[in-house]
């Protein structure tokens, strides 16, 4: 059974305070791509050899901040490079114009409460969360998927209670959240709390899981994840082609000198015949 309403409540002021350094931001898995990216046009343009590529495709691929992926294309030239890793909080073209976060703030929210009782509910794909939202699960379960999602302010509170049952939370790489619900003979899952992009709306997921459990996940758009499964099958099929090439010369040199022995031992055997 899935029912909705209108709680009263408001959202929280964010605190005051300078936002963190652009080097220090966490880095999102679609900017690690993007320097991925950067690195595999240098090796296909010869400005990297193969091992160097190799490494610092691995280090772009375990990078966790700005000021990790920057070093990896410092020394190669490319066009907006510095804009695409360290954009400064104020620059129109950095994350907040590649996410469009501007165009995803504002709007009357769909709605502000979901309850499932032995049952579930879903909000994902394109909906408006409020400012405010309430979700309750008793022996059920509900989905909150905000990496499509509009926002009806800036500062967004989602409170979750499940008893003996469970709320999935999930939110893009790259949007503010903070988790900091209670867990009772439950349990409320706190890994999904980090900074994001200091000009997006900020997620805040309160509440209490008893006999049951919260979860807050960060995981790309789906048609990010598409593109980047993609990009990686053609990478992996690309280096698969490589290793056969190289195979292929190192079987047509060993042929060539398995010839060449076999033209010296007719040579010599002939010498000895005369």
């Amino acid at each position: 059974m899935t029912i909705e309403g209108s709680p009263q409540g408001t959202a929280p002021d964010r605190p005051g305070g300078s936002p963190a350094r652009a080097s220090e931001m966490r880095a999102s898995d679609a900017e690690r791509e993007r320097i991925a990216e950067v690195l595999r046009d240098a090796v296909a343009e010869g400005r990297l050899d193969m091992e160097e590529f190799e490494e610092r495709l691995d280090a772009a691929y375990k990078a966790r901040t700005h000021a990790q992926l920057e070093p990896l294309v410092r020394d190669l030239p490319v066009p907006g490079a510095a804009a695409a890793v360290e954009p400064g909080p104020a620059d129109a073209t950095g994350l907040a114009a590649r996410d469009d976060w501007a165009g995803r703030i504002g709007g009357a929210p769909t709605s502000k409460m979901a309850v499932a009782v032995m049952g579930g509910f879903q909000r994902k794909g394109t909906w408006t969360a409020p400012r405010s939202f309430t979700a309750f699960a008793l022996m059920g379960g509900g989905e909150i998927d905000l990496r499509e999602a509009r926002f009806e302010g800036r500062e967004i509170v989602i409170r979750c209670f499940a008893f003996m049952g469970g709320i999935e939370v999930i939110v893009p790489p790259d949007l503010e959240t903070h988790v900091s619900g209670i867990g009772i003979m439950g349990g409320f899952d706190h890994r999904g709390s980090a900074d994001g992009d200091p000009t997006g709306p900020r997620v805040t997921v309160t509440g209490l899981a008893m006999f049951g459990g919260v979860s807050v996940e960060r995981k790309l758009r789906k048609e990010e994840q598409k593109r980047l499964k993609a990009e990686r099958r053609r990478e992996k099929e690309a280096r698969r082609e490589e290793l056969r090439a190289e195979r292929r010369a190192r079987r047509a040199e060993l042929e060539e000198r398995h010839a060449e022995r076999q033209a010296e031992r007719r040579a010599r055997r002939h010498d000895l015949g005369h």
